[in-house]
């Protein structure tokens, strides 16, 4: 056996022994520092006292479990347990010689030896915490040499989060990395280092650093950082050949318990620079909670992430309401592992079921609902015209009589800036539905309002996916024209503020929420081929297929005829309500339900009606009636 790994065996016995001989020695340096005569009587009292204090100090060792403490991870706070720890042997070791009159040193001479045993324990493990760090230090800097399998890593960040990454990777990592050194813009930390890791430059010299050493991998561990600079720091480190990994955020790796874990790949929304999102809280709690909720399409991206958020406001129950078991089902597993089980009940139904809707508010009398039900794809509602109208419109207008029966205080429909000026099928269904409400305002004591908002990152049917799917797949990613725009919105986001809007809701608004500058889709692809590590155009292709049916260049937030008014929030405006009637929308609905009722219906004769309904609906296909 070396002599490593019978350290190693034998810690807990040397470190006892190492604690026994500090007591022994401050005992007899303490008498040679206050006595001059050193006859038989001081030396006994000199080896009483130190066996007293021997048996007094083990014990409150054992009982703190000092010796479980690994050394080279110790702490100040560890340190101040040290010293809590011989103070409180001390107190004991003077009580015990008063009660059984013991043969000991003094007082002033015990003192004087628990000050230098308090100094001993403390230093000599110091002593032993940086020694085996400088040994890590060093073993990985002679492996930087040696090892060229290693990830040539760069910190952005020289923060506690940074403090403890190289922590762990020198401990469990070192294989893996080599850490090349740490970016920061602060100029006080310039040239420092955190723990024998030096802070190399700023963000402006990122590329060269990266450049100079050969990084393989960019850890960005700023937690606490406005969107803009975040996103000017990422663009920079994307223009090295380095892959990017970013801590998210401080609470993040608090759930995770593991910092590296929850280190991820740069996303989308990392370089789209959304401002995070501020919400009155107060005043959300006092609708939501003790409340009955209802979502439909709840396990949809939108109605899924409505759920968890409602959640965090205590509702009295969760309905969600879904025709697709399966997003269904992991919506209701999802939150029951972190709620109570009572409070979500899952519902399959169809919004189109006007009596399994009826059943559904009859046993729940919903207080608040949220419908986020309906067919959103663009091109296939085009090709299915027919199944828009019954699930969007029809849908739309089952829950809205439902609420209206059974007196839901408010309704929310979660709309599309695809309803404005809409030229597709799914578009003009969804401004049908924003007229609809803005109608049954007028004659319910029920609260209806519409939501209305553009594109959100990653949602079911995005760009996101596709384009993901389609680099994965080794190209080409499919553009449907060089300069198509969108807004673009992260889910939690749009949904934070659809919850916010509800406090300010009075009836027969339709809120418009402020999605930021549009992006160009074709800019949105080579990002994401940059994110992957790729080089646009060289690894992977981009072609230009063309519009497809029903689709728009530019997608806008308000109709011309609408103005904007300001609410309390600085991301949520209101559009001016319209003037039309209950009886208006029944015609345009009885329209519509004659073409459903025929068997053999002529799409174009459908979507000619659909115009006249719509008067803003300005369809690309010739809808001369046949």
């Amino acid at each position: 056996m070396g002599v490593l790994e019978f350290v190693k065996k034998f810690r807990n016995n040397l470190l006892v022994i190492a604690d026994i001989i500090i007591v022994i020695v401050a005992y007899f340096l303490s008498m040679f520092l206050l006595f001059d005569d050193f006859n038989v009587v001081v030396i006994n009292q000199t080896i009483n006292s130190a066996i007293l204090s021997i048996i007094v100090l083990q014990i409150v060792l054992h009982s703190y479990r000092a010796y479980n403490n690994m050394t080279r991870y110790e702490t100040g706070k560890d340190y101040l347990i040290y010293i809590a720890i011989t103070f409180i042997s001390f107190v004991i070791t003077m009580l015990l010689s008063i009660i059984f009159d013991a043969d000991v040193m003094g007082l002033k001479s015990n003192m004087l030896a628990y000050i230098l045993i308090t100094v001993a324990i403390i230093s000599y493990r110091l002593i032993i915490r940086i020694t085996i760090t400088r040994m890590i230090v060093f073993s990985s800097k002679k492996n930087k040499m040696l090892d060229v399998k290693k990830k040539n890593l760069l910190l952005i960040g020289a923060g506690s989060s940074a403090r403890d990454i190289i922590k762990i990777i020198r401990t469990t990592m070192n294989e893996e990395y080599n850490i090349i050194g740490i970016i920061d813009d602060d100029k006080n930390k310039m040239y420092y280092s955190i723990s024998g890791v030096s802070v190399l430059g700023n963000k402006n010299q990122i590329v060269d650093i990266c450049k100079d050493n050969n990084v393989n991998i960019i850890f960005f561990t700023i937690t606490q950082i406005d969107g803009k600079s975040k996103k000017d720091i990422l663009d920079i480190c994307q223009k090295t050949n380095a892959k990017i990994r970013i801590l998210p955020s401080t609470e993040s790796f608090i759930k995770n318990k593991n910092i590296m874990q929850s280190l991820r790949d740069i996303d989308i929304e990392d370089v789209l620079c959304r401002e995070p999102i501020k919400l009155d809280n107060s005043n959300i709690t006092k609708l939501i909670e003790n409340k009955v909720v209802l979502v439909t399409g709840g396990g949809g991206s939108i109605g899924s992430e409505l759920c968890r958020q409602i959640m965090q406001y205590n509702p009295e129950k969760l309905v969600i309401l879904d025709i697709y078991e399966n997003t269904l089902y992991d919506i209701e597993i999802e939150l029951k592992s972190k709620y109570t089980t009572d409070k979500i009940e899952a519902v399959v139904t169809c919004v189109r079921d006007k009596k399994a809707l009826e059943r559904v508010f009859k046993k729940y009398n919903p207080y608040l609902v949220f419908h986020a039900a309906a067919h959103k794809h663009v091109p296939l509602m085009e090709s299915s015209p027919l199944e828009a109208i019954k699930n969007n419109v029809f849908g739309t207008y089952n829950v809205v009589n439902m609420c209206d029966k059974y007196n839901t205080n408010k309704f929310i429909l979660i709309s599309t800036d695809k309803a404005v000026n809409p030229t597709n099928i799914m578009g003009a269904t969804k401004r049908l539905c924003e007229m609809i409400i803005q109608a049954k305002n007028k004659v319910s004591s029920t609260e209806y309002v519409a939501v209305r908002f553009g594109n959100v990152l990653g949602s079911n049917g995005s760009v996101i996916p596709l384009f993901k799917k389609q680099i994965a797949a080794g190209g080409p990613i499919t553009v449907t024209d060089k300069e198509i725009t969108r807004y673009f919105m992260t889910i939690p986001e749009a949904v934070g503020l659809i919850i916010q809007t509800i406090t300010y809701a009075k009836g027969g608004e339709i809120f418009v929420l402020d999605m930021g500058q549009p992006v160009k889709i074709y800019n949105l692809a080579e990002t994401l081929i940059k994110l992957s590590g790729l080089e646009p155009h060289v690894d992977i292709q981009i072609e230009v297929v063309g519009l497809r049916p029903g689709e728009k260049l530019y997608e806008e937030l308000l109709m011309e005829e609408e103005g904007l008014i300001k609410t309390r929030h600085d991301k949520i405006f209101i559009a001016q309500p319209s003037n039309i009637s209950m009886d208006d929308i029944q015609q345009k609905l009885d329209q519509l339900n004659d073409i459903l009722k025929e068997e053999n219906y002529s799409e174009i004769k459908l979507k000619h009606v659909m115009q006249k309904v719509v008067p803003t609906y300005e369809s690309k296909v010739n809808l001369r009636v046949v």
